[in-house]
C-alpha cells in the first residue's frame, strides 16, 4: 500500500493550506496521530539549531534545542497519543545526527517515536521511497511534500479509506517492531 500512495486521488494543498488543514483536523481529533518519516534530510529553514548544526556548530545547536524545549509540550495535548515511525539509515546524515535528538526532547514532552531501518520499508520501495506521511484519522491521510532540496512544500489531502485504513494498519506494524527512539540513541 504504500508504494502506491502516490497515485491515489488527493487534493494538492500548498503548505500554507496544510498548516491550517492540518491545525483545523488536529484540533478536532481525539485518539492516535501517525506519523511515518523517511527522508534523511529535511531543510528547516532559518530554525537557529538546524542552521548552527549545518555550519558545524554542534554546542551551539544543542543549546539552542534546550532553548526551544519548553514549546514542545503544548504539541501534544492530552488527547492525541502522537506516534512516530522514524526510518534511519546509518551511518547518520548530519541532518540526522541533528534531528534525533530533537525527537528524543520531543519525546520528553508526550510524542512516541519508534526507529525502523530501512530494510523495513524495502519491500514498499520498489521505484521510490515511502513517501512522508501525517495520518489523522481512518478518514485523512497527507502525503506531505518536500522538494529536491528537502524543503516542504505542502501536501496530498487524501480521504479515501481503501487508502487511508491499510495505510494505518502498516504504520502501527511498523511501530510495534520498531525500537525505542531513545533506546535506538544511547547505543549509538
Amino acid at each position: 500500500m504504500l508504494d502506491r500512495i502516490r497515485q491515489a486521488p488527493g487534493m494538492q494543498l500548498n503548505a500554507a493550506d496544510y498548516g491550517a488543514d492540518f491545525d483545523k483536523e488536529f484540533a478536532a481529533h481525539s485518539g492516535v496521530v501517525w506519523k511515518l518519516e523517511r527522508q534523511q534530510y529535511f531543510d528547516e529553514g532559518d530554525l537557529a539549531s538546524f542552521q548552527a548544526a549545518m555550519a558545524g556548530d554542534w554546542e551551539r545547536a544543542w543549546e539552542l534545542l534546550e532553548e526551544f524545549r519548553p514549546t514542545f509540550a503544548a504539541s501534544f495535548p492530552d488527547n492525541i497519543d502522537f506516534r512516530r515511525v522514524r526510518v534511519v539509515e546509518e551511518p547518520w546524515t548530519p541532518y540526522m545526527r541533528w534531528e534525533l535528538p530533537w525527537l528524543v526532547a520531543r519525546g520528553e514532552a508526550g510524542e512516541t517515536c519508534r526507529v525502523v531501518p530501512a530494510s523495513l520499508v524495502a519491500e514498499y520501495e520498489s521505484e521510490h521511497p515511502v513517501p512522508e506521511l501525517v495520518l489523522i484519522h481512518s478518514g485523512l491521510l497527507y502525503q506531505v511534500l518536500y522538494d529536491e532540496g528537502g524543503l516542504h512544500t505542502g501536501c496530498r489531502r487524501i480521504t479515501d479509506a481503501s487508502v487511508v485504513e491499510p495505510t494505518r494498519d502498516i504504520l502501527a506494524a511498523l511501530f510495534e517492531q520498531g525500537e525505542d527512539l531513545r533506546s535506538y540513541v544511547e547505543r549509538q
